[in-house]
């Protein structure tokens, strides 16, 4: 056992929130990247939007499908060893990339080596860190650690969109190499992998508990677990409307706002900092949602959130073709429920199949809002080659999510309790 580490009045479970943060700040970063460099690519290697398209979502669709086993994965090795190897991929990738002449080259590096080593600090990580070492304050610590996604973005794509307008692609790719290998020594650093191994009790705990011995095969053990919640209803109203938020969010949006903007005449380092200031307002709406989903019914947040974005994206095709004022207004309004579905969702997920299973269970459930978001990433490109614009894409990623808000009601009532109730209960 490592020695102690912590004070009488501070846990060293908000370090490795901290740590966290930053790792899943960086992974989203480095996602973001492909949607900055769209145009240059097209410009200078003369490949098509489609075929750039392609590879997004093949990397969208990895990052996804490696959710389930990214959480037997961290339960068995541990949290930091599998991070330093993600990051460690992440470095090699960012490395080669300059090099590369072909798009079978893009498609290794940025459809499979980028995807899969994203997809091992995706939002499973988020919930590992909160099941094993909060008790309390679980769904505002998922609610932060999604936003980092956000916060991600935030600081990439102005960043890099800056970068490769002022120095090119090339140099902009090894700057967010070098970002990547600090955030690598820092967890190598500070990141544990749970409390007991400081001599530490969860967070809201009295007394030190070893966590339980991962059992199972890390790929038999996702799939059994799958075929657990195969069965239940909720999981697939869960998962169909998680594949819906993948359409409308990274897939959507997340990959092809800039290129729509460029459409527009909006030039690249301006649509990069709208993107960016949605995620402003999403690193105050998911983290808002987290609180909140810890206190009210998760069901009808996300009635609200599915809603509310479906109306946004209806407007968004008004906004590109009128005053740049109305997409400052959609930045806004759409940032403040970018990923806010996450920490209701995942509230759902562990009330209905428990917090052993959670892990697994939502990263399932995220494989199907990868699969949405890789939907669309391909097909935005598909019908912008062919009808000359994304008007069609928005239009149809804002009608599916007022669907989505529909579905959500459907799921059964579960109760709702705060973590003061909650804690009086485990007292008595």
């Amino acid at each position: 056992m490592e020695k102690r580490i912590g004070f009488k009045s501070f846990h060293y479970g908000w370090i490795i929130v901290i740590v966290t943060f930053l790792t899943l700040l960086v992974s989203a970063g480095i996602r973001s990247i492909p949607s900055v460099l769209m145009i240059s690519f097209q410009t200078e290697f003369g490949w098509s939007r489609t075929s750039i398209s392609g590879v997004i979502s093949i990397g969208i669709l990895l990052y996804g499908l490696t959710g389930p086993f990214s959480a037997a994965l961290l339960q068995k090795y541990g949290i930091r060893k599998v991070i330093v190897i993600s990051l460690t991929a992440l470095v090699i990738s960012l490395a080669v990339t300059p090099f590369m002449t072909a798009l079978w080259q893009y498609e290794i590096l940025w459809g499979a080596v980028t995807g899969l080593a994203t997809g091992m600090m995706a939002n499973v990580l988020g919930v590992t860190v909160s099941n094993q070492w909060f008790v309390k304050r679980k769904g505002l610590i998922v609610g932060l650690l999604t936003a980092s996604a956000a916060t991600g973005q935030l600081l990439f794509l102005p960043l890099m969109a800056k970068l490769t307008e002022e120095v090119g692609w090339r140099q902009a790719l090894f700057a967010a190499c070098f970002i990547t290998l600090f955030t690598l020594i820092v967890v190598a650093i500070w990141m544990r992998n749970h409390p007991s191994h400081i001599g530490l009790p969860l967070y809201g705990e009295g007394e030190v508990v070893k966590p339980t011995p991962f059992k199972g095969n890390i790929f038999l053990t996702p799939i059994k677990t799958l075929g657990t919640a195969w069965k239940s209803r909720a999981f697939w109203l869960l998962a169909g409307t998680f594949f819906f938020c993948g359409f409308s969010t990274n897939g959507l949006i997340g990959t092809h706002f800039i290129p729509a903007g460029h459409d527009h005449g909006i030039p690249e380092v301006t649509s990069a900092g709208l993107l960016a200031l949605m995620g402003i307002f999403d690193l105050v709406g998911t983290t808002l949602s987290g609180w909140l989903s810890d206190r009210y019914d998760s069901r009808k947040l996300l009635f609200w959130y599915y809603g509310l974005r479906g109306l946004s994206l209806l407007f968004l095709p008004y906004a590109f073709e009128g005053h740049h004022a109305f997409l400052l207004l959609f930045s806004v309004f759409y940032g403040l429920d970018w990923i806010a579905t996450v920490p209701p969702t995942v509230k759902l997920a562990t009330n209905e199949f428990g917090k052993a299973n959670s892990g697994m269970i939502f990263g399932w459930i995220v494989v199907f809002h990868q699969i949405g978001a890789s939907v669309a990433a391909y097909g935005g490109g598909i019908l912008r080659d062919t009808l000359g614009s994304y008007n069609l894409s928005f239009l149809s990623a804002g009608a599916v999510c007022l669907l989505s808000a529909l579905l959500v009601l459907r799921i059964s009532k579960v109760d709702i309790m705060t973590e003061e109730k909650t804690a009086l209960l485990e007292k008595s």
